[in-house]
C-alpha cells in the first residue's frame, strides 16, 4: 500500500549511499517532535557485546514444517480456499449483492470443529474495533486528493447475510455461526477432517458500498461518471497455519493474511460499464465490441501501448455491445490469495504485451477516466506497468498471472493480486513511482504470502527495497533516484532515519502492524524495513550472495506463508553468514549505530563503538605523505570489546581519519566520525 504522502527518495543504484537512499524518504516525519529532535552529544560508550552477540533464538522454532535452512520443511502444509462468486452491482442503491461458494480444503493434520471467516466490510460499522482505534474511518479519505467531495456517510452495516449454508458430501445444511467484529465463526455439525478433508460454504450476502471515505473499497464521481473500486468485497477465509492455528486478528486497518486458491468470479454491471479485474477476462465476446476484441488481441502482441477503448469513444454508445440493461463479466485467476475489480462507464482502456522469462507473456493494462489523459500522465501508465513487471520478473521471480492492471480511481495507493488502484490526478514522476511500488506488491505479499497484519516489513519493506532499482533502471534512470517532493530539485536532505532510531516511542520491526500509527508506521515498516535490506545487500553480504539467497527465499515461499524466522534463517543459511547480531539489532530491537574516532597517535588509530548496533564499517585514514588507506572492519571487530586499535601498515603519520566516508551507514552521531591531527 502507498498512502498519499511524499514519495521516498532513492539513489540511481543500490550501490550508492545507503543513507541518501532512505533518509530522504523520512523527511516528512519532521513534523513529529519526538522524531525530529536533535541527537544529544555522544555519551561515553555503554556498548555491551554480550547483548549484541548473545545467542539468538528466533521466535518460530525449527520443526518438520519449517526447516533450519529457512525453507518449508518436509511436512509443510497449508490449507486451500477457492472461490466462485456471482456479484451484481446496483449503482442506484450503491449496493453489491453476491452469491459466494467457498471450497475449503483442510490439508492440516488437525480435525477442525469450526471455521473462521474474515468480514472486512464490518470495519465500517459504527461499533467496529477499528472505529475506536482509528477515531473513525475518515483517515484514508483525508489522504485522498482525488476529489474534494464530502462523503455522504461515515459508516455502514457491513456484510448483511441472507443465508449461510454448509455443503459436505451430498448434504447441505444451514450453518450455525456467530459474528464478532470483522470475523465470523462457523461451528460445524460434523468436524472437518485433516489431510484433505473438504467442504463448501455457500453464502448469500449484500452490503452498502462505502463512498470516498471507504478508502480501500469505494465509489466516487469523476468529472464524467462514477468509478467503483471493489476490493475486500467478499467474506474471505482466515488462515489456519502451523504457527497459531486460526489466525483471527481483527481487521483494524492494516492489511491481510489469506489462503491461496483458484477464483471464478462473475460481475454483473450496467451495460455501459467497463470492468477491469484480477485475472483473465473469460468472455470478451459477451462484453466487448468486435473492434475492442481485435484491439485486445493486437495488444497481446505489441510492445507499444494499444487503445482498447479510446478517449474519444468514452461518450460513444457504439463502444459498448449494448447501452441498456446489464452485462456479466467473467474473470478467472488461479493460484492467488485474492481478487479485486473496478467498474465505470467512463473508463479509457489500453494495454500492451509483457515479455516474461522463458518466452512467456502477460498483459499490462490501464483503465482511467478522461481527466487522467495526458502525455505526462495516464497515457504512460501501461508502459510503467509493463516495464515494472518485466524488470521484477527478470530480477527476482517470474510474474505468474495473465494480466497486471492499474486503475485510476478513488481507492488510491492500494494493491491486490494482478490489479492496483492509483490516483486520478497522478502524473509525472509520482505516477511512475506509485505504479512501480503498487505493482511491486504482486511479489510481496501476493506471491510470497507473508502475514501483513503481523509483519508489515515483509511486504512494505521488501517491496520498497525492490522498487528502488526499478526507479534507477527505467528509461536509463529517468525517474531515479526516487525523491521526496520537498527535495525534487536536488540537494542533501537531513539524516532523518537516525531520528527514528533515536525515538523512544518507535517500535521494532517485529511489532504488530496495527500497534503503531501512521507517523511511525511508514518510517518503520517501509523505510527501516527497506534500509535493512540495503544494508544486507550492500554492506553485509554483498550483491552476489544476497541476490542468490533472496531469490531462493522467494522461490521457496512462493504461494506459501513464511514467517520472519524463515526469512532470517534462509538469508543467513544461503548467504553463508551468521547474522544473529543483525537480526537482533535491526529487527528485534531498535538499537543505534555509532562508531567514533577517539584518537590518532602516529600511524595508530583508536576507534570506539558507542551504540549497541554493529555493522561492517569502512574507515579511511589520510597520511602525511598524501596517501590514503581504507579498511572495512567486520562486525566481529566488536564481538568482545567496544574499542579497536587500528595499526596501519603505512607508517607515514596519519593526519586525519573518517568513519563511513561515503555515508552508507546510519551513524547516530557524525560529529565524532572524523578527527584531524592539530
Amino acid at each position: 500500500m502507498e498512502e498519499r504522502f511524499p514519495v521516498p527518495s532513492f539513489p540511481l543504484s543500490l550501490r550508492r549511499s545507503c543513507l541518501r537512499l532512505l533518509i530522504p524518504a523520512l523527511c516528512f516525519v519532521s513534523c513529529s517532535a519526538a522524531i525530529a529532535q536533535t541527537a544529544p552529544s555522544a555519551a561515553p560508550s555503554s556498548y555491551d557485546p554480550r547483548l549484541t552477540f548473545a545467542p539468538l533464538s528466533l521466535p518460530d522454532p525449527v520443526n518438520a514444517y519449517r526447516s533450519s535452512n529457512g525453507a518449508p520443511g518436509p511436512s509443510y502444509w497449508q490449507n486451500d480456499a477457492s472461490y466462485e462468486l456471482h456479484a451484481t452491482l446496483d449503482t442506484s442503491a450503491k449496493e453489491l449483492r453476491t452469491t459466494e461458494i467457498i471450497t475449503y480444503t483442510n490439508n492440516s493434520p488437525d480435525t477442525l470443529p469450526n471455521l473462521w471467516v474474515q468480514l472486512d466490510q464490518n470495519i465500517y460499522r459504527k461499533d467496529s474495533r477499528a472505529q475506536v482505534l482509528l477515531g473513525g474511518m475518515m483517515r484514508r479519505r483525508r489522504n485522498n486528493p482525488a476529489s474534494d467531495a464530502k462523503p455522504e456517510s461515515t459508516s455502514s452495516d457491513g456484510f448483511i447475510f441472507d443465508s449461510v449454508e454448509i455443503e459436505a458430501g451430498k448434504q447441505t445444511t444451514k450453518a450455525e455461526y456467530i459474528v464478532n467484529d470483522t470475523r465470523m465463526q462457523i461451528r460445524l455439525a460434523q468436524p472437518l477432517q485433516g489431510r484433505g478433508g473438504k467442504l463448501k460454504i455457500q453464502i448469500q450476502y449484500h452490503y452498502q458500498i462505502p463512498g470516498l471515505w471507504g478508502g480501500r473499497t469505494s465509489w466516487g464521481m469523476s468529472k464524467q461518471g462514477e468509478i467503483y473500486d471493489m476490493a475486500q468485497w467478499y467474506p474471505r477465509m482466515c488462515v489456519y497455519d502451523d504457527l497459531r492455528g486460526w489466525d483471527t486478528l481483527p481487521y483494524l486497518g492494516s492489511e491481510f493474511y489469506l489462503e491461496y486458491g483458484n477464483f471464478d468470479y462473475f460481475v454483473t454491471v450496467p451495460a455501459n460499464m467497463i470492468v477491469a479485474g484480477s485475472g483473465e477476462l473469460m468472455n470478451p465476446k459477451d462484453v466487448l465490441t468486435k473492434a475492442e476484441i481485435e484491439r485486445l488481441e493486437q495488444a497481446r502482441n505489441s510492445d507499444k501501448t494499444v487503445y482498447i477503448r479510446k478517449p474519444e469513444e468514452v461518450t460513444d454508445p457504439a463502444s459498448r455491445p449494448k447501452t441498456d440493461g446489464s452485462l456479466t463479466w467473467h474473470f478467472h485467476m488461479d493460484h492467488t490469495r485474492d481478487v479485486a475489480w473496478s467498474a465505470s462507464p467512463v473508463f479509457i482502456w489500453d494495454a500492451a504485451r509483457i515479455n516474461l522469462p522463458d518466452g512467456k507473456k502477460s498483459l499490462a493494462m490501464s483503465v482511467y477516466p478522461p481527466e487522467s489523459v495526458g502525455a505526462d500522465a495516464w497515457d504512460k501508465s501501461t508502459e510503467y506497468v509493463k516495464d515494472t513487471v518485466e524488470h521484477f520478473s527478470k530480477q527476482w521471480f517470474p510474474y505468474p498471472w495473465p494480466a497486471a492492471v492499474s486503475v485510476a480511481g478513488f481507492s488510491t495507493g492500494m494493491e491486490y493480486p494482478g490489479i492496483v488502484f492509483d490516483g486520478i490526478p497522478d502524473k509525472g514522476d509520482f505516477l511512475f513511482w506509485v505504479t512501480a511500488h503498487e505493482i511491486g506488491h504482486d511479489w510481496f505479499p501476493m506471491i510470497v504470502g507473508s502475514n501483513e497484519r503481523r509483519h508489515a516489513f515483509m511486504d512494505e519493506g521488501f517491496n520498497t527495497f525492490i522498487d528502488i532499482d526499478e526507479s534507477a533502471t527505467y528509461a536509463g534512470g529517468k525517474y531515479g533516484p526516487k525523491r521526496d517532493s520537498e527535495y525534487s530539485a536536488g540537494g542533501e536532505p537531513p539524516d532523518m532515519i537516525l531520528k527514528v532510531l533515536d525515538n523512544p516511542d518507535a517500535p521494532t520491526l517485529m511489532a504488530q502492524a496495527d500497534s503503531y500509527g501512521f507517523q511511525l508506521g511508514h518510517p518503520i515498516s517501509y523505510f527501516k524495513g527497506a534500509y535493512g535490506m540495503v544494508l544486507l545487500r550492500e554492506q553485509i553480504l554483498g550483491p552476489e550472495r544476497f541476490d542468490w539467497a533472496f531469490r531462493k527465499y522467494i522461490r521457496d515461499w512462493a504461494y506459501k506463508h513464511p514467517s520472519p524466522s524463515d526469512f532470517f534463517r534462509e538469508m543467513q543459511s544461503e548467504g553463508g553468514e551468521d547474522l544473529s547480531w543483525f537480526w537482533n539489532g535491526w529487527y528485534l530491537n531498535n538499537w543505534k549505530y555509532d562508531v567514533a574516532v577517539d584518537k590518532i597517535e602516529g600511524s595508530t588509530v583508536t576507534l570506539s563503538n558507542r551504540g549497541q548496533l554493529v555493522l561492517p564499517t569502512t574507515v579511511e585514514a589520510t597520511h602525511q605523505d598524501g596517501t590514503k588507506t581504507r579498511v572495512k572492519l567486520p562486525a566481529e571487530t566488536w564481538m568482545s570489546k567496544g574499542t579497536y586499535t587500528w595499526a596501519l601498515e603505512n607508517k607515514s603519520p596519519v593526519v586525519s581519519v573518517v568513519v563511513d566516508p561515503d555515508h552508507q551507514l546510519p551513524d547516530d552521531d557524525r560529529s565524532n566520525n572524523e578527527k584531524k591531527v592539530q
